[in-house]
């Protein structure tokens, strides 16, 4: 069912309850998302965005039930991943001359995905769209997430930025907006979308939103393509880019580990039994990666000014669920953050090294070369691991 937002804008997308994971198996979305489609009706209708491919039908039948498709005189695409342009193919069926404003780069990104020769109309940032009373300003936000991503302004009822990915979050609700739900759960999914997905664009993001934020504009509202829109001072969110985009951390180590016959276990939590005795101020959270998300432990290594990975020797590596970590670590490309390595092993030795070598490349500083202890910690050998976890806040 559509929704009003302002006197021309409709909300018209979906929201998936049952979502739970996304990007294939890559991020877990634990409060599902949304696929949100908005309608802007002037003296000309635009259609900004649509939805997932699994919802086309449902979503272009709904449309219908909301406007004459013939009176949508233009379709625009702030970005092209299929959770956004899924549904082109089945609209474009019903309306197939109706020109599609959305950046070079998302032209070739909708042509290699659909193979359709669509009426491509390519914008860039400064081109503006007439709708009547109201315009439609294009800022290109290339890399936030993918190249060919784009913002879309509207200086009518108080000020609009349809911002697609920026500033959203994987969160259901059918209220919409940011002062009907709970704001501790929407800011943590918020800063989870941040980490798992622009993180690795810090740079760029910083770069636009003091763009957007020098440009001065009104506005009344942000309205991203996933979650909950800004609505209760949207500046806020803004704000938080621009603190996460600057190296962010607060005062946090975390601890994350796998273990296999709980040794590397026992070094971890000894070592944050020495951190708290070292910096009682200092928030400690230990993980179990083999258990725990990894997407929330992400979030958490985002938030933090260390990071202590443990792991025992495996077959002269790694653990399988530390690997995977790390890959993502490097590929999230955290900065200004620190690291140091811990595990157990029997007879032959190495997951340390390795794992210094992983948080190397992944971009992290060491601060030593890591605690490496054979078989089954003692009493002496916990208190060597408490020990090292206090040298570590010195």
């Amino acid at each position: 069912m559509a929704k009003k937002i302002t006197q021309r804008v409709s909300w018209v997308g979906k929201v998936d309850w049952e979502l739970t994971r996304f990007h294939g198996d890559e991020y877990s979305t634990h409060r599902g998302s949304s696929y949100n489609s908005y309608l802007v009706r002037d003296t000309k209708v635009a259609l900004i965005d649509t939805v997932w491919q699994p919802y086309d039908r449902e979503f272009v039948s709904r449309l219908k039930e909301e406007i004459d498709l013939k009176k949508i005189d233009y379709i625009i695409m702030n970005h092209n991943e299929v959770d956004h342009s899924g549904a082109l193919p089945e609209l474009m069926r019903e309306i197939p001359g109706t020109p599609i404003y959305c950046t070079k780069k998302g032209e070739a990104i909708i042509r290699g995905m659909y193979h359709e020769d669509w009426n491509f109309v390519n914008v860039k940032t400064g081109d503006t769209l007439s709708l009547g009373t109201t315009t439609l300003t294009f800022i290109e936000a290339t890399m936030l997430h993918w190249p060919d991503t784009m913002f879309t302004y509207m200086d009518t009822d108080g000020g609009i930025l349809f911002s697609n990915d920026g500033f959203g979050q994987h969160f259901a609700s059918e209220s919409l907006y940011n002062d009907s739900v709970n704001e501790t759960e929407l800011m943590y999914e918020a800063e989870k979308y941040y980490t798992n997905i622009l993180n690795p664009f810090s740079a760029l993001v910083a770069k636009k939103v003091q763009q957007i934020q020098a440009m001065d504009l009104p506005l009344s509202l942000i309205c991203p393509s996933h979650g909950i829109i800004w609505k209760e001072n949207p500046a806020q969110i803004i704000e938080k880019y621009l603190a996460w985009a600057n190296a962010y951390q607060e005062d946090q180590v975390t601890i994350v580990y796998d273990t296999m016959w709980q040794s590397t276990r026992k070094m971890g939590e000894a070592i944050a039994d020495g951190i708290r005795q070292a910096t009682p101020e200092t928030k400690v959270v230990i993980r179990n990666i083999a258990h725990d998300d990894k997407n929330d432990v992400l979030t958490d290594i985002f938030r933090s000014k260390m990071v202590l990975v443990g792991s025992p020797t495996i077959n002269n590596g790694i653990s399988f669920a530390i690997a995977g970590l790390l890959e993502m670590a490097a590929g999230l490309k955290f900065k200004g953050k620190k690291a140091a390595a811990f595990g157990s092993y029997g007879w032959g030795g190495g997951a340390v090294k390795i794992i210094n070598t992983r948080l190397t490349e992944a971009g992290f500083e060491l601060v030593n070369d890591g605690l490496g202890m054979t078989w089954v910690p003692d009493e002496e050998q916990i208190e060597k691991c408490r020990q090292w976890g206090s040298s570590l806040m010195s």
